[in-house]
């Protein structure tokens, strides 16, 4: 190839390259640098992410494993759950505590339960049967027993006005309370054990609170016919008036108010361990405040946190009126405690529908007659040899003492239980089979009343009146006998006859001993 050729040759070459740069800067080289800058943009906020979550994990690995959020109110009886020592138990096995105050509102929170906002949740065991029946839907479980009202709700009235239960039977008295409250539960609970049939069919005024309970109190006059149904600290408030006192409170109802420990039925599937440890944290921290003058110190402190001011005399009435269940009280509970009198939460539970379904608050009992639908006992039972502290604990009891004949004598008469009419053959003391599936049902009421029983026999008043006496008191003894056998304590009730009145049946009049 000659020189001239060569040369051309390479021009040619020279221009194809040129012209292949000037097609790459133009085309090529920009989306090049463009993709390099998104990938140094997203590395870029890929470390910024990372360094925002160090900062969130206080620039290392948080030290919990999970979080639980549980649902509760102001009630004073729920300060354990509020304490440094129940939080600081659940961070020490990686647990971290969220609660939610949702104002006592019962709905809501079986809601949030059955939709996740929340794990668990404390409520009372009324409330978690009346929410389930209005939803239609059993979302949650009891897994521990947290408290019982012993005293700290009751029904306040004038003296003069209402000197005894049995003086509420008439259609003018109501009843002012808190609705969807245990307050409201210990109305009922007391309309369903008492003979007040002369009351209407809703004898309740319903108003927002405590506070305004108080206020109704405040504006009406000493013979109004108004029963004031509060809690602690507000019984104590209306007591200081010396012409009020405390017709009937809860310490006559075991088992009818109860706290009890929920828990979502999904997150319990899930996060079995976690409620374990849960429990087990509860256990420990109300252990802690085993003594009284430490809790009466908790709920003052408690109180205060959470816009409430108690006075030392105030929170003391208040701890003296909840009895806390320790861990051997809630293995009792769920029968791993043998030889308690303390009822089983399956009884608790049934007792409690079956009032609110007697007395309209529900229409229909949401288990379907199946109370063991809404308990899990397996959680408990796997603490039979778990120990809270160094000091044992013990099942405190619910027994009543035995009476003198001279104590039996000036028992004070509360009120007349709410009983079946009973058939005796006639002319004989000898119960038909009709009464004894009603004495039944009765011993199960009896049971759950504080009260001793006297149990008053009655007969005709044709013929011999002292052999019709007699009949009327074999009668008595005949009943008292029967409930003997159904369960209730022999310790509290008694049999009498009275003079005949021309009924055949008898009566049970429910009484105290004379302060």
């Amino acid at each position: 190839m000659s020189k001239g050729k060569l040369l051309a040759v390479s021009i040619v070459w020279l221009l194809i390259l040129a012209a292949g740069v000037t097609v790459w800067k133009v085309v090529f080289a920009p989306a090049v640098e463009v993709s390099l800058e998104e990938q140094k943009r997203i590395e870029a906020e890929k470390a910024r992410a990372e360094r925002d979550n160090q900062l969130r994990r206080g620039g290392t690995d948080s030290r919990y494993r999970t979080q639980v959020n549980l649902a509760l109110d102001g009630f004073s009886g729920y300060a354990v759950f509020r304490s440094p020592e129940f939080a600081d138990e659940l961070s020490k096995q990686g647990i971290k505590l969220q609660l939610s105050d949702d104002g006592a509102d019962y709905s809501a929170r079986l809601e949030a339960l059955r939709s996740g906002k929340v794990d668990m949740a404390v409520m009372t065991i009324d409330a978690l049967v009346a929410t389930s029946a209005d939803a239609g839907d059993l979302p949650a479980t009891i897994v521990a027993i947290v408290d019982e009202t012993v005293g700290a709700d009751a029904i306040v009235t004038y003296r003069d006005t209402y000197p005894n239960v049995d003086s509420l039977n008439r259609a003018d008295t109501r009843f002012v309370l808190t609705p969807d409250s245990p307050s409201e539960t210990l109305a009922r609970v007391v309309i369903s054990r008492f003979q007040l049939s002369e009351l209407e069919k809703d004898p309740f005024i319903k108003v927002a609170d405590a506070a305004e309970v108080m206020q109704k109190y405040k504006q009406a006059k000493p013979g109004d016919p108004l029963a004031y149904v509060v809690w602690q600290p507000f019984i104590a408030k209306m007591l200081q008036n010396d012409r009020m006192h405390v017709v009937v409170d809860s310490s006559r109802f075991p088992s009818a108010i109860v706290d009890v420990l929920v828990v979502s039925d999904d997150f319990i599937a899930k996060n079995r361990d976690t409620v374990a440890q849960v429990v087990k944290a509860y256990l420990k921290a109300n252990y802690a405040y085993r003594d009284d003058a430490r809790r009466i110190e908790l709920v003052m402190k408690d109180a205060a946190a959470t816009g409430t001011k108690l006075t030392q005399s105030e929170a003391t009435q208040l701890v003296e009126g909840v009895w806390w269940k320790n861990t051997q009280e809630n293995l009792a509970h769920v029968g791993q405690r043998g030889g308690s009198h303390l009822p089983h939460i399956e009884d608790m539970i049934a007792g409690v529908t079956n009032v609110l379904v007697e007395t309209g608050s529900i229409a229909a009992d949401p288990t379907m007659g199946h109370p063991n639908y809404l308990y899990n006992d397996s959680i408990l039972k796997e603490l039979v040899d778990f120990h809270p502290g160094e000091q044992p604990e013990e099942v405190r009891g619910t027994s009543m003492p035995a009476l003198t004949d001279q104590q039996w004598g000036s028992l004070v008469q509360i009120g007349t239980a709410r009983a079946p009419t009973l058939v005796f053959a006639r002319g004989t003391a000898s119960l038909t089979e009709r009464s004894r599936v009603l004495l039944d049902e009765l011993a199960g009421t009896l049971q759950a009343t504080r009260y001793y029983v006297i149990v008053r026999g009655n007969a005709s008043r044709r013929g011999n009146l002292e052999a019709n006496q007699k009949l009327a008191e074999d009668r008595a003894k005949e009943v008292e006998q029967y409930l003997v056998s159904q369960g209730v304590d022999r310790d509290r009730i008694r049999a009498i006859g009275v003079e005949p009145s021309g009924s055949t049946s008898v009566s049970f009049v429910l009484g105290e001993l004379p302060y």
